[in-house]
């Protein structure tokens, strides 16, 4: 089993916000010292709690100053840009970090986002399935362009000159373009299934319960066996919040009560799922239980695994018993209210747990 991370982020409203910044930074080049296979970062423009507003130039910050990690967006919000902005600043960046790119892409879950783009109340599957579609063809396609959507066109057919260059959109580094990966958010998730058949990969959300983390990989597999192919475990990527300490109390202290940050993140969440965007569903494996009953400690107690390493470590094994094999495990990037906990936290899981899980599984 592999080890990844996933960075929203959220972090305090008013916390400073180049603190922040600085923090996520230094998050990713720690997970890349320390073996972290991938990285993938959110992005958000009308949110004081996630401080990213566009995912490729905070990573392209990332390139000089990692060695080996993917860098991944998590996600690019396809209807609240154009794809031919898409498509050229997704070239550009896979020639930047010449090949360790991963494209990770969604609708976009934050309805502030959707109003201020002016897709709010809009068929946003819709716009995000033309989006990609013209993305991907864009770069399968010679220039003068002509392409022509529901949502969006784009053309250089009245202004192409292309014996000097003009017109051409850039093609990725990566042939025929980078890895893309979506985030599977919503139990037995048909979007797994068209993942599955156009050749991407899943990520499965660390605000799932493993009852709905586990609907995820028999769509997968559909989706393999529409196309003529055998489905991979190695493909599924499934993150999940989790801390790690040198003692139980702090471990609890820090992962599961309100001084924590990880409390913190779950009211926000649950806050916009729940409060605003109606999707209690996501925490209840019981759909009749009223969604008072979700609250910050109760979906932390479901999702959030926390303690020493040997805890964490059979906590991890339990829940691969629950949802199945899949081949990475992703860590959810939280705020450093407590940098060095943080940090510790991180080594803990990449020097000690991972190398016992992977023991036990005979990896």
């Amino acid at each position: 089993m592999k080890l990844a991370s996933f960075m929203m982020p959220i972090h305090p409203p008013g916390k400073n916000y180049i603190q922040s910044l600085r923090e996520d930074r230094e998050a990713i080049i720690l997970a890349d010292e320390l073996g972290f296979e991938e990285a993938y970062v959110g992005e958000h423009v009308t949110d004081s709690a996630e401080t990213v507003t566009h995912c490729m130039t905070f990573l392209a910050s990332l390139i000089p100053v990692t060695k080996r990690i993917k860098l991944g967006t998590g996600t690019i919000n396809m209807p609240n840009s154009h794809p031919a902005a898409i498509a050229a600043q997704v070239a550009m960046m896979d020639h930047l970090c010449e090949g360790r790119f991963i494209m990770g892409i969604s609708p976009g879950g934050l309805m502030s986002d959707a109003e201020v783009f002016g897709n709010f109340g809009k068929d946003r599957t819709a716009m995000f399935i033309e989006c990609i579609n013209m993305v991907l063809k864009i770069w399968e396609s010679e220039p003068p362009y002509n392409l022509k959507g529901q949502f969006w066109e784009v053309t250089t057919e009245k202004t192409a000159i292309p014996e000097i260059g003009q017109g051409i959109i850039l093609k990725p580094y990566q042939k025929p373009y980078p890895p893309i990966v979506g985030t599977v958010v919503a139990p037995y998730s048909k979007g797994v299934i068209a993942m599955a058949e156009r050749g991407w990969l899943p990520i499965s959300a660390n605000f799932l319960l493993p009852e709905w983390v586990k609907t995820h990989w028999p769509n997968y597999v559909e989706g393999k066996k529409n196309i003529g192919q055998v489905a991979n475990t190695g493909d599924w990527r499934v993150a999940k919040s989790i801390f790690v300490a040198d003692d139980e109390a702090t471990a609890q202290r820090y992962g599961k009560s309100a001084e924590g940050p990880y409390h913190f993140y779950f009211k926000q969440l649950v806050r916009k799922l729940v409060g605003f965007g109606n999707r209690g569903n996501l925490f209840k494996s019981d759909q009749s239980i009223p969604d008072s009953v979700i609250t910050t400690e109760y979906v932390l107690d479901k999702l959030v695994i926390a303690g020493t390493v040997d805890s964490v470590v059979d906590q991890i094994l339990a829940f691969r018993d629950q949802v199945g094999d899949f081949g990475t495990l992703v860590y959810a990037m939280h705020d450093w209210m407590d940098p060095a906990l943080a940090k510790r936290s991180m080594q803990l899981m990449a020097e000690k747990v991972m190398p016992k899980v992977n023991a036990a599984l005979g990896k």
